[in-house]
């Protein structure tokens, strides 16, 4: 067989692997605003696994997913992909980081409520306070991050839903985001469209990969361990 035609069998058969590692294992994704902040910055690549979530289980809480639009969740910005033809074809068999999703952590999951939140500023998850610190950027005194109330609630979810909310917690168009509140304590707020369906979840966050001088696998936070049922 000549050499270019090796060449050719064997840039088909990587790009059929690429195709298969992209539908079924690993797919590439870039972060395109601040809102995953301070764990994922601007421009970071990350990888996403397709399989954590086959079978029976679903995203837990403390999980990062990326997450098809439920409906106008996306910015401009967040919503455009591959700048030109080459990338756009590489981001298609795998080659290449994804735009177009979003990406939040999971903070309630079906049956959960969520409350912003104690003297502390700390949200409730189920009356049981989520210390935050260690992974969110917040400059307000409470996570009621695009709120102009601290005063927030949501849930129970749904079944075969999640609520979602962004890190950086001051810029972060999430779930809460989308309640709609009266801003008086203990009044119901209405979440009606709060929560993403768990089929429109991609996958779970595990690696950021780019840049070279940040790339770490990452964990759930502790904190939401004293979180289990």
């Amino acid at each position: 067989m000549p050499v270019w035609q090796e060449s050719l069998l064997l840039l088909g058969l990587a790009i059929v692997l690429a195709l298969v590692v992209k539908t079924f294992l690993v797919q590439a994704f870039y972060i395109p605003s601040g809102s995953m902040e301070p764990g994922l910055e601007i421009n970071d690549r990350i990888l996403v696994q397709k399989v954590s979530y086959w079978g029976s289980g679903g995203p837990e809480r403390g999980d990062i997913v990326v997450f098809e639009d439920p409906g106008a969740w996306l910015s401009q910005a967040e919503s455009s992909g591959p700048t030109n033809l080459l990338t756009d074809a590489m981001s298609r068999i795998g080659l290449y980081p994804t735009g177009g999703h979003l990406v939040k952590r999971v903070i309630g999951v079906a049956g959960d409520t969520i409350e912003c939140c104690d003297e502390d500023g700390r949200l409730l998850v189920n009356g049981e306070p989520l210390d935050s610190s260690g992974f969110t950027l917040n400059d307000d005194r409470c996570d009621g991050p695009m709120l102009s109330t601290c005063q927030w609630n949501a849930g129970p979810v749904p079944d075969g839903m999640v609520f979602v909310m962004g890190d950086h917690r001051d810029d972060s168009a999430d779930s809460s985001y989308r309640l709609r509140c009266g801003g008086r304590k203990g009044e119901p707020c209405d979440d009606s469209d709060a929560f993403v369906p768990v089929e429109l979840v991609v996958g779970k966050v595990f690696a950021r990969v780019w840049p070279a001088s940040r790339f770490d696998i990452l964990q759930r936070p502790e904190a939401f361990e004293a979180l289990e049922d």
